[in-house]
């Protein structure tokens, strides 16, 4: 999977968004897998897809939190 860069994620839909999180998530648990069976090659990937995640969360919380001030404004 290529990484995403914070620009590209901030123009999609927070959908979109989730649905990344969500597959990034399931192939985090696939490496760790992997990394306790021995089968892991590129131990790298896991803490840059950590990072992803973490990115995608921010990006996500961001424009929820926007959302909820265009409302109350």
């Amino acid at each position: 999977m290529k990484s995403v860069k914070p620009s590209e994620l901030r123009n999609l839909k927070a959908g979109e968004i989730e649905t990344k999180l969500a597959d990034s998530r399931e192939e985090l648990m696939k490496l760790r897998f992997q990394q306790v069976s021995g089968q892991l090659t590129d131990t790298s990937r896991i803490r840059i897809l950590r990072r992803e995640i973490a990115r995608m969360q921010t990006i996500l919380r961001e424009q929820v939190a926007a959302e909820t001030i265009e409302g109350e404004a």
